[in-house]
């Protein structure tokens, strides 16, 4: 026993002797930068993190990072002298030399904060009289070159918690679900308690041995009044979590792009406001489990008085394989259906081809080879261009579009940074005006930007790093150049047409302005809508492109978008009013020029209302059509007088004589003939290849949706 002592007292004679403190070289702290990638939201809160390389969940962490009771209980119960020792307590090697002689084993430790510290850089876990020597010299080296702060923060960041858990705020999360900021007595006594043994007492895995070590560090606290017995009671009955919780994972599309597209960054530093976007995340999962079970949603939420993200997502479920969930629909290129309109509109207000008051009509037009139609297979007579916008009329909107011309509206959203996509390369066409064209959702969230700015497009910014710069340019003069895409007259008089547009069912109108969309074939749903400071862009469908029969922006689209701009809550400002010069006028006090809608030449023939033949709408002749097994076919007609009668491959099936349109659930793929006739004996028909779902969409040339 005697000889233990003389070896103790000789180990800590050897190591101060060995290399006196001026010579010591700054300690090798290579391991402890190793750290795992956090994604953090505007309020530096966690978004997502990322594990090491080499496996591990190692949080960046600092000391006022968590709660001071669960520092005062971890100087308590392992180096009460940590603030005024130089790395080594010569008081606790006394006294641990003393225990083992007249015990004749060790009662208790001599190692300080430091020398852990030391020893968890060395990354060396062998216990042996050398072991301790390189301790000591390692804590000797970090007192010298480091300040106690520091020291201590390397403590928090490294310490063992089991597992590949390392260091207080990964272990807190993993098991509490929660920052260290703000821990009860008796979570932060058993996050104090774990490194000492973590593998044994892990929780998840030995959760008697995590209570009982948590127990006693709750005695030591109570006997160094830290906290009192009363406390310590009450910490006692609380609960010991059995298991590990998943680390955050909001916002994983953005956060992963961000980090390879940075993959030098450990923190990154976003605009998203974590509360705000998991409470859109759950909108997105809740509806689409409503919707169908292929479907996801995309939903972009943005600041339009900075361009600030504040939510981003890029689907139903990020884990949710049945809906494609790890594909980011944000940047996904898709048909944009009818949210196009108003930008249509818009650029006729600014050439002075009309006012929302304009007369203009809505039946059956030819261009050339291309008859569009409505989305309610109807034709309305004449209209005024406000009603036109509101209700969404195809036929009046591709009339605008003609006058104003596809590439000067291509051109247009060129300008302001928005690039679209054609199909087989092609040149912009008046298909446009209903989705015949490639955008993102986040495409058509800055376009929508400018209407709620007054025709201003402004960048949208995910990075508070971009944000940063952008304002210090602004402050020394250095405004970027302003792109506008309307003037704000003409973005004005689009506002105030969409907060007129009807709500769906249940909803109330006029609280802010917004627009639906469904491209053609019913692949893709929209809904884009702002208020005086937010726009909130919403996408439904699926990922895969494939159809969805009777999906529309009004139904599946629209009800999230309410939604979200509900949970906003006291967040939302009003639309702005009236700019100078808009004329609110009826119709009748227009200037004669803009009384009624003149519309421009080409090979443009229209009439009266007449009798339609009868004509399958959809699916197209000989056209090739995706589809899931159990999911069923929309078949639609235009023309005819009803009711009518649906065949498939000459058999008559069940349908509503009152519509134009039926479901039918296809038995398997191949080729399938369909047959309608109408009230007067005048029949369509089709042929159709049916085949398995899988292939990637593309964008339709004429599409016909609102």
């Amino acid at each position: 026993m005697a000889a233990g002592a003389v070896a103790c007292v000789s180990l800590l004679g050897t190591a101060s002797g060995y290399i006196a403190l001026d010579r010591l070289g700054p300690p090798d702290l290579t391991t402890t930068t190793n750290l795992s990638t956090v994604v953090l939201d505007r309020n530096d809160r966690l978004l997502r993190a990322f594990t090491t390389t080499d496996g591990r969940w190692r949080l960046p962490v600092d000391v006022g990072d968590v709660d001071e009771r669960y520092l005062a209980m971890l100087m308590a119960f392992e180096d009460k002298r940590f603030y005024v020792h130089g790395g080594v307590d010569m008081r606790s090697m006394t006294r641990a030399a003393v225990q083992l002689i007249g015990n004749g084993r060790i009662v208790s430790g001599a190692s300080t904060l430091t020398m852990q510290v030391a020893r968890l850089i060395e990354g060396r876990y062998e216990r042996s009289s050398r072991a301790k020597v390189r301790q000591i010299v390692g804590a000797l080296q970090l007192e010298h070159h480091l300040t106690k702060q520091q020291i201590l923060a390397l403590y928090l960041r490294l310490a063992p918690f089991g597992g590949n858990i390392e260091g207080v705020r990964a272990a807190s999360l993993a098991y509490f679900g929660k920052e260290p900021r703000r821990l009860s007595v008796g979570e932060a006594a058993l996050l104090v308690a774990l490194p000492q043994s973590p593998e044994w007492r892990r929780p998840d895995r030995n959760p008697k041995a995590a209570q009982m070590a948590r127990d006693r560090v709750l005695q030591r606290a109570v006997e160094e009044g830290v906290i009192t017995q009363a406390e310590a009671t009450r910490a006692s009955h609380e609960a010991v979590p059995t298991a590990r919780r998943a680390f955050p994972k909001l916002a994983p599309h953005l956060a992963e792009a961000e980090v390879i597209a940075q993959p030098k960054e450990t923190v990154h530093r976003l605009t998203i406001e974590r509360g705000v976007q998991r409470a859109l995340e759950g909108l997105a999962e809740e509806q689409t489990k409503l919707l169908g079970q292929k479907l996801s949603a995309a939903v972009l939420l943005v600041d339009h008085t900075t361009g600030e993200v504040i939510a981003h997502v890029g689907s139903a479920g990020y884990l949710d394989g049945g809906r494609f969930g790890a594909i980011d629909m944000v940047g996904a290129t898709r048909s944009p259906g009818s949210t196009l309109k108003p930008f249509i509109y818009g650029l006729a207000f600014e050439a002075g081809l009309a006012h929302p008051e304009t007369l203009i009509e809505d039946r059956p037009v030819r261009f050339g080879n291309y008859a569009p139609k409505n989305f309610d297979e109807d034709f309305h007579g004449t209209v005024t261009i406000h009603d036109a916008l509101a209700q969404s009329l195809n036929i009046p909107a591709v009339k605008v579009l003609n006058a104003v011309g596809p590439g000067k509206l291509a051109g247009r959203f060129r300008k302001v940074g928005v690039e679209t996509s054609f199909p087989d390369k092609s040149q912009p066409t008046l298909a446009m005006a209903l989705g015949g064209v490639g955008l993102t959702l986040r495409d058509i969230a800055t376009l929508y930007t400018a209407l709620a700015r007054g025709g201003d497009v402004t960048p949208l910014i995910h990075r508070r790093s971009d944000l940063k710069a952008s304002a210090q340019a602004l402050l020394h003069g250095k405004q970027a150049e302003r792109k506008r895409l309307l003037s704000p007259l003409a973005a004005w008089y689009v506002t105030d047409i969409l907060k007129d547009a009807p709500p769906p069912v249940n909803a109330k109108a006029g609280r802010f302005a917004y627009k639906t969309g469904t491209s053609y074939g019913y692949r893709d749903a929209w809904a884009v809508g702002y208020d005086g400071r937010y726009v909130v862009a919403v996408w439904v469908g699926r990922p895969d492109g494939a159809a969805t029969p009777g999906l529309s922006g009004r139904v599946a689209a629209a009800p999230i978008l309410f939604d979200a701009f509900a949970r906003l809550g006291e967040r939302r400002a009003s639309l702005p009013g009236a700019p100078a010069g808009a004329l609110t006028v009826t119709g009748s006090d227009l200037p004669p020029p803009l009384k009624r809608f003149r519309e421009n030449g080409g090979d443009i023939t229209q009439g009266p209302f007449i009798e339609q033949r009868v004509a399958i709408s959809f699916p197209p002749d000989r056209s090739e059509v995706e589809t899931e097994d159990g999911d069923p076919l929309l078949l639609k007609a235009s023309g005819g007088v009803l009711p009518l009668t649906w065949l498939v491959n000459g058999a008559p099936i069940t349908s509503d004589p009152r519509t134009r349109q039926v479901i039918w659930e296809p038995e398997g793929s191949g080729f399938v003939n369909f047959s309608v006739v109408d009230a007067k004996g005048r029949v369509d028909r089709v042929m159709v290849r049916l085949k398995p779902a899988g292939t990637l969409g593309v964008v339709a040339s004429q599409p016909q949706t609102r």
